[in-house]
């Protein structure tokens, strides 16, 4: 009977030191599944964030403006097209701006914009001229000197860039002056016409396309 009892005790014992160890083993299998759980974590690809634009940007050294996106992806009227060609040349494969193709060869200028060297077209849109009543635009495309004064009026005599067009007077090639203003991607000319596609380029020219026809100051 003593045996016995003696036998219990020692198993008692036995499982009152081995219960702590148990504890401690599970405790520790938690803690290496954290621990390896937050590795996983910390390794994980992070959230590529530097490809988001910046706030506030400039405008692209291309081309810029919401009627952008109406000019042919491929060929002469696009803008690697356009670039290759003289400035009437270039306006004339371009679907946007026909009307003023139409008004530049009654006028005579073909040659003139062509030949000339580092010149600024602002070049109104088929929607520009279609503000016009038809009875004065068939009046104007009728009478040559007054064309081509509202025509020259669109023309300054060097490049102007979108940061030139933040802020300036600049005299055209009809002898009269015009404002631009503006930042980002917003200009206007004269307070007036807004440029709608700008900084276009050509082989002679930038051209900054507008939604009003531009006319000359008395």
């Amino acid at each position: 009977m003593a045996a016995f009892r003696y036998r219990r005790a020692a198993l008692a014992l036995t499982a009152a030191a081995v219960l702590p160890l148990t504890l401690t083993a599970c405790g520790g299998d938690d803690s290496s599944s954290d621990a390896a759980a937050d590795k996983a974590s910390s390794s994980a690809p992070a959230e590529d964030k530097s490809s988001a634009p910046e706030e506030g940007a400039t405008p692209a050294d291309g081309p810029f403006g919401p009627a952008c996106a109406t000019v042919p992806k491929d060929g002469a009227g696009s803008f690697d097209g356009m670039a290759q060609d003289p400035v009437a040349t270039a306006a004339s494969n371009n679907p946007a701006l026909s009307t003023l193709v139409t008004a530049v060869k009654k006028a005579g200028l073909v040659d003139t914009l062509n030949n000339a060297e580092n010149i600024t077209v602002f070049a109104p849109t088929n929607d520009a001229f279609a503000k016009i009543p038809k009875a004065d635009l068939d009046k104007v495309l009728a009478d040559k000197e007054m064309l081509t004064s509202i025509l020259t009026y669109h023309v300054v005599g060097e490049k102007l860039s979108p940061t030139q067009l933040e802020s300036g007077t600049y005299d055209t090639l009809q002898k009269s002056s015009l404002t631009t203003k503006g930042s980002g991607e917003n200009y206007t000319v004269n307070d007036t016409s807004k440029v709608v596609c700008g900084n276009v380029p050509t082989a002679n020219a930038t051209v900054h396309i507008v939604d009003t026809v531009l006319m000359p100051k008395s």
